[in-house]
């Protein structure tokens, strides 16, 4: 690992709530690429605090606003031109490593508002290489007076006004260690996607019930080559559709309710 003599300019952010075993893999993947490290934690009672403490990080409590706003109070409180931000669940690659050093150390770091990289998932046994689960391309380095966080309570996304750079690498993702992490997930993303179709206006579509699972499984599975990832790509494309499924049927549930609702005023 191609380590710096002295770091970057740059903050490492992260949001954390009892992630001591996770958090501690993540940390030591950062190594030598930040000068200072943020941790926003909404409460952790397993030892991520006395951790965070431990590595030098300066933690500030913060109840959960969601993920978009969480990570946007991160942003605000890093004092470095640079913020790399990550989640406990994320690790740096070695190669990535070495990217985010040279970055810096060739002076691209001078040119660009940010910089992004692949984000691999690790499932069932194996790491995910194809599908609708890779490339899973991220934002995270970014200059801090050219970056805002958006999104929503369930998600969110970094944006820079700027150019961003593609780095060689991956960012490792341990984000679903069993099915039922997956499973658990499914229901907040579908209340979420629902929300979001009711400010938009739109409302249930069987044809969009059906087919929308069906296209997301034939191109997880058959165009982005999911099924060179064995079992665990199709389990992956087969959950997909299955969620999106549920996301849709959210609508149909809701026109259901409000017919009764009015049948019961009556």
């Amino acid at each position: 690992m191609n380590l710096l003599k002295e770091p970057p300019p740059v903050s490492l952010a992260i949001t954390s709530y009892n992630e001591v075993r996770r958090l501690a893999k993540c940390l030591a993947s950062a190594a030598g690429l930040t000068r200072e490290i943020i941790v926003i934690d909404s409460g952790s009672t397993d030892g991520t605090v006395d951790l965070a403490k431990a590595s030098g990080a300066i933690v500030i409590a913060q109840e959960w606003l969601g993920h978009s706003a969480q990570k946007q109070v991160a942003l605000d409180h890093c004092t470095q031109p640079w913020v790399l931000i990550l989640d406990c669940d994320e690790e740096i690659s070695e190669e990535l490593h070495n990217s985010i050093s040279g970055f810096f150390e060739s002076g691209d770091a001078d040119w660009f508002r940010g910089a992004c990289f692949n984000r691999k998932v690790f499932f069932l046994g194996r790491w995910i290489n194809h599908g609708d689960w890779y490339p899973d391309t991220k934002l995270r380095l970014v200059r801090r007076e050219n970056a805002r966080m958006e999104g929503n309570a369930a998600h969110d996304t970094v944006k820079v006004d700027g150019s961003v750079k593609h780095l060689r690498g991956d960012l490792l993702h341990d984000s679903y260690p069993t099915i039922q992490s997956y499973l658990d997930k499914i229901g907040p993303f579908a209340g979420d996607f629902f929300e979001r179709q009711q400010r938009a206006g739109k409302s249930w579509s069987l044809a969009a019930n059906l087919l929308r699972p069906l296209w997301r499984f034939i191109r997880a599975y058959i165009l982005r080559l999911g099924f060179l990832d064995g079992f665990p790509g199709f389990w992956i494309a087969y959950a997909t559709a299955f969620s999106v499924f549920v996301r849709y049927s959210r609508g149909y549930e809701h026109e259901v309710r409000t017919g009764n609702d009015a049948l019961d005023s009556r």
